[in-house]
């Protein structure tokens, strides 16, 4: 088995927000985004950086993008502001599948449903295009806002790994294991679409 299309740094548009390519222009609205709120500060168990760390995760990405381990992307709102990051992970053509992850949005996106459809862009891009048959999301047990997001789109638990690693803060991190198949995306794609037509 095989990916249909190679993954590749694409640009993915819906209504709501664009998922561009990372790129280090992005930079200065990447800061802006994580100072509203503080947002590094209010999700301590997440990998949001601090303003001063936002060039360094960029360049983070960008060098997995060389390696083919990431595909990283910036979610950018109707209005051209820069909302956060997320990211295609973990991808191994001989099933296919990949993880989407590593992904924050400024407060103020929250409830909008720009993550919905960020989600919706990926998984149909996942499923429709490359051909995967599994999309792997993982988080933090204690991150219950992320957990709820991911069962709101259908995606079953696999299990909980325990101690994985450690938070920036030392404590030991449990991490929660979620898949969709791709005999589920029809059904996932469905209630996502649901969801969003209801903003629009």
């Amino acid at each position: 088995m095989a990916f249909l299309v190679p993954p590749a740094p694409v640009t993915l548009t819906g209504d709501l927000v664009e998922l561009r390519p990372l790129d280090r222009s992005h930079i200065d609205g990447l800061v802006d985004a994580v100072r509203e709120g503080e947002l590094w500060k209010t999700a301590w168990y997440t990998s949001v950086p601090e303003p001063d760390g936002v060039a360094a995760e960029v360049d983070r990405r960008l060098g997995l993008v060389d390696r083919g381990e990431m595909l990283p992307f910036t979610a950018i709102d109707a209005s051209g502001r820069i909302l956060g990051l997320t990211s295609y992970y973990d991808i191994v053509a001989d099933v296919p599948r990949l993880h989407i992850g590593y992904t924050w949005n400024r407060p103020s996106a929250h409830g909008t449903g720009t993550n919905a459809e960020s989600k919706l862009l990926l998984l149909r891009h996942a499923f429709e295009t490359l051909g995967v048959f599994r999309v792997g999301l993982t988080t933090q047990w204690v991150n219950f806002q992320s957990r709820t997001a991911i069962e709101r789109l259908g995606a079953k638990q696999d299990g909980v790994m325990r101690a994985m690693s450690r938070y920036r803060n030392g404590a030991l991190r449990d991490s929660v294991e979620y898949s969709i198949i791709e005999p589920e995306w029809p059904a996932v794609r469905a209630n996502l679409e649901a969801r969003l037509s209801r903003r629009r």
